[in-house]
């Protein structure tokens, strides 16, 4: 503040020393004088005058918003309005005063000053080349006036009388270590002992710098610019220096490649030079043996031929030839196997040796056996991952399978396998109902009871077991049947009963308990003819066994197989046979099933030919 003659206030936003421009924002430093009150201040200064009016200042400082006018704002349906008075919320009731306009830009300076104190400052001035903001026109009076105007002339004979740089310690170091070899690449001690020793090492002359508390200012712009080309050409050095030793680097390693693939190539040229030698030491050997071994043949022959002169002799000798024969043969077989194995043996024992020698150094002793665990843990883990992404189909009757890639896993291929059959039969049975699960029971029982045996198996094989054929709850003519029977019926069906006397068709007119009955047999023909044995002595084998046709052989057969397990703890015996015996009151009549051509189509048809024989023709 500066008090003038007159009484008069000037305000001046004057460019001074102590003018901050932090990150764009310039802040104008002011000088004020007294006026009297309700007169116009003028400040007559190197800017151009400016115009102020203070009457009613400090009550349009006092601008309060009274409490209710906020609410009825904050109130307001439209956003922007509501954004706009956030005091008016009911539920943010301060019972202070709201702040003044004063108070407000006090903390908004005070709020931009402590930003200001956390930037590093830097002096900027803009100055527009001319008033038409256009390109490539250059207004000399114009820039002369701004340059005036903010005093630039003044900054720089200021800037020049101090010092034109200063920066702290820490980032000088950083940036200008790599020009001192004491400093570079680290530097242990304080920061300002690495300046000073770095700034002795360039010869840079004292009355150029000077030491501060923790900055280093700079008298010269020229000592800078003559640092950062110092450091530019140091850089480059750097960079060569690099390369010459990433290039070195890469020589040595391509040259280690080389000697490396050098030395496998000589290794497999001297095992194919070894390779031919022996070959052909044994292509010798054979022929001087063969050589051998026909002067002795001929020589022993000549012997013989000498000694006998018979017809014996010859034979002995063509004998005793054919033999050698067989023998050279047996022999030539056996060293060829056995050259092979030790082939084998040798080349395998040699390669063991190449692989201890050259990882001896750099395993133990039972490096073989970690090396071997970790393939095989490897190929297995493989073997898995592949077999995950292969895996058939979860129906049961598909019977895809992905081929086994190792030999050794044979034994775990095909258990696998069967593991992963039972366990989507599993996932496949645990979808049926009681009742599905009950008619798959049978089918596996008629399976295991009649598959291979009975030629009517694979017909019946896709035909569901329903039981109940002649549906007795819906039918009147079956209702006595359905009174006279309190048990559960487990089948119902019509039957042809063959006629003991004459082989004809009538109908069942008596009840059998189950632990009378002995035996069930059928032929293994593609008929529905069976026998059910009675018991010597029961009251239902009065007039002998039975004899019966049905269109569902099949499923009688296995209903009462599994029934008469149930009820009696005892397996059934079901024969199936072309000859089988049946009893007929006192006499055993055998049942005999052929093949011959009906006349009736493809109906199996019954013939008696004497008291001891029933003929059945089977198509």
């Amino acid at each position: 503040m500066d008090l003038k003659g007159g009484g008069e206030l000037g305000i001046c936003a004057t460019s001074a020393l102590g003018a901050c421009d932090v990150e764009g924002v310039w802040m104008p430093s002011f000088w004020f004088a007294a006026a009297p009150r309700g007169e116009p201040a003028l400040s007559p200064v190197c800017c151009p005058q400016v115009l102020y009016q203070v009457e009613g200042f400090v009550d349009k400082n006092n601008d309060l918003l009274y409490r209710d006018l906020s609410q009825a704002m904050w109130k307001a349906g439209h956003v922007l309005i509501k954004s706009l008075f956030p005091e008016g919320n009911p539920a943010k009731v301060n019972l202070k005063r709201p702040p003044t306009a004063g108070s407000q830009f006090k903390a908004s300076v005070a709020t931009l000053m402590k930003n200001l104190q956390t930037k590093n400052p830097n002096y900027i001035r803009c100055i527009k080349p001319n008033d038409k903001k256009a390109a490539h026109i250059f207004n000399e009076s114009l820039v002369c006036h701004q340059i005036r105007y903010l005093g630039l002339l003044e900054n720089v004979r200021v800037r020049r009388a101090g010092y034109a740089f200063r920066q702290a310690y820490e980032p000088c170091l950083e940036r200008y270590k790599m020009l001192c070899k004491q400093t570079w690449p680290h530097w242990k001690g304080p920061a300002r002992s690495g300046v000073e020793v770095l700034f002795n090492e360039l010869e840079i002359p004292m009355e150029e710098y000077s030491f501060g508390r923790s900055k280093i200012f700079i008298r010269n712009p020229r000592t800078l610019f003559q640092l950062e080309d110092i450091r530019k050409q140091r850089l480059e050095d750097l960079a060569t220096l690099i390369q010459k030793i990433y290039r070195g680097w890469k020589c040595r390693t391509h040259f280690l490649l080389m000697k490396k693939s050098q030395v496998v190539i000589a290794a497999w040229c001297r095992r194919y030079a070894q390779q031919k030698r022996y070959q052909k030491i044994k292509s010798s050997a054979l022929v001087i043996q063969s050589y051998i071994r026909g002067w002795k043949a001929r020589k022993l022959l000549r012997e013989l031929k000498h000694q006998k002169r018979c017809k014996e002799a010859a034979t002995t000798i063509a004998a005793y030839w054919h033999g050698t024969q067989a023998r050279r043969e047996l022999r030539r077989l056996k060293e060829e196997a056995r050259n092979r194995h030790a082939i084998a043996v040798i080349w395998a024992y040699w390669l063991g040796s190449k692989v201890r020698r050259e990882y001896r150094k750099f395993f133990r002793a039972n490096a073989g056996k970690k090396i071997y665990e970790f393939t095989l843990q490897r190929i297995v883990q493989k073997y898995f991952l592949e077999m995950k992404n292969k895996m058939p189909s979860l129906s049961p009757i598909d019977k895809n399978w992905p081929p086994r890639p190792y030999l050794f896993l044979d034994s775990t291929h095909k258990e696998l396998k069967r593991i992963f059959h039972l366990w989507r039969c599993k996932k496949y049975r645990d979808q049926f109902t009681d009742q599905q699960k009950l008619i798959y029971e049978e089918k596996l029982e008629a399976s295991e009871l009649f598959k291979d045996k009975k030629a009517l198996y694979p017909s019946s094989v896709g035909q569901p077991f329903q039981g109940a054929y002649l549906e007795i709850n819906k039918n009147p003519k079956y209702k006595k049947l359905k009174d006279a029977i309190e048990e559960k019926i487990i089948i119902a069906e019509v039957v042809n009963k063959i006629n003991r006397a004459n082989g004809k068709s009538g109908q069942i007119k008596s009840e059998v308990p189950l632990v009378d009955v002995t035996k069930v047999s059928m032929s293994s023909q593609n008929d529905g003819f069976f026998a059910v044995h009675l018991k010597e002595g029961s009251e239902a084998a009065s007039k002998g066994d039975f004899l019966f046709s049905s269109d569902h052989l099949i499923e009688m057969a296995t209903k009462l197989y599994r029934t008469t397990l149930s009820q009696t703890n005892q397996k059934l015996n079901i024969e199936i046979s072309d000859e089988f015996l049946v009893q007929f009151r006192q006499d055993k009549v055998c049942v005999k099933f052929i093949q011959g051509a009906q006349k009736n189509g493809s109906v199996p048809t019954c013939k008696r030919k004497n008291n001891r024989l029933l003929e059945v023709a089977v198509p």
